[in-house]
């Protein structure tokens, strides 16, 4: 057992001794966050996608899905519009700031340590979600980005491979992208009354598409304990012949499972 389990009070203490490290780092590397905004929509799409803002979630209470939708319009409107310069990079929780109940942030759903629980802010990871899904199909490099540990609904209403996710919790889990091309991106996310939407755009036409899929997938049982594995790969298209030029494994998945099989 590690220290911080022992009592809350050592927990909470070690979670801001976290938040300070990466504030005191984020200070150095500031400089380098993208931090400008327009109106104006770039030119050339990259990439779309839309998620279920409600959806069964096991036996969770639908009330906090309904206070996540008050937390991710709120979280939303910190990054619509965001350009990504060359050579910036996308920070999540630079962006966001800490989800407090003065901002108005209201009570949602979390993950933390193998739990689902109730907390200010919850909810929000479903932005993260859609952020990460849409920038594993452009040339945005993945430079920070954390899975749950854990699978904790079934997959009723599930749309994309299992472990294609993003846990943030502020602010030293973050997700962040780095822009190493010449060109800008631009990311934009909005809401309807039923779906959290995103795209991701650019000032000019890039020359290669993405597809991503999964591998390997399966259940296993390991010391009286369901898990769940699969890959991750990505296929790079030249979209002028529509051939496949490359194909690499981004990550592999490894949880437990929180419910019946």
């Amino acid at each position: 057992m590690r220290l911080s389990e022992i009592h809350p009070v050592i927990y909470h203490a070690r979670i801001e001794q976290k938040r300070l490290f990466r504030y005191v780092k984020n200070m150095k590397d500031r400089k380098h966050f993208a931090k400008s905004f327009s109106d104006t929509s770039l030119s050339f799409t990259c990439k779309k996608h839309q998620s279920l803002l409600r959806r069964k979630l096991g036996d969770s209470d639908p009330q906090l899905q309904e206070n996540k939708i008050t937390n991710i319009t709120l979280a939303s409107s910190k990054i619509d519009g965001i350009i990504i310069q060359p050579g910036q990079i996308f920070s999540f929780w630079e962006l966001v700031g800490r989800t407090s109940k003065s901002k108005g942030y209201i009570e949602g759903m979390l993950l933390s340590m193998g739990e689902v629980k109730r907390g200010v802010g919850g909810g929000i990871c479903q932005l993260a979600n859609l952020l990460f899904w849409m920038a594993l199909h452009t040339p945005l490099e993945v430079k920070e980005r954390y899975h749950h540990s854990f699978d904790p609904f079934p997959d009723e209403g599930r749309v994309l491979p299992f472990g294609t996710g993003a846990g943030v919790f502020y602010n030293y889990v973050d997700l962040q992208f780095h822009n190493s091309t010449k060109q800008s991106f631009q990311i934009k996310v909005w809401l309807t009354d039923v779906h959290l939407k995103g795209t991701i755009l650019t000032d000019k036409e890039w020359p290669l598409s993405y597809h991503i899929e999964e591998r390997n997938h399966a259940f296993i049982k390991k010391a009286e304990k369901n898990y769940r594995k699969n890959e991750i790969w990505r296929k790079t298209i030249d979209k002028r012949t529509g051939n496949c030029i490359k194909e690499n494994m981004l990550f592999k998945n490894f949880s437990e499972v929180k419910y019946e099989l």
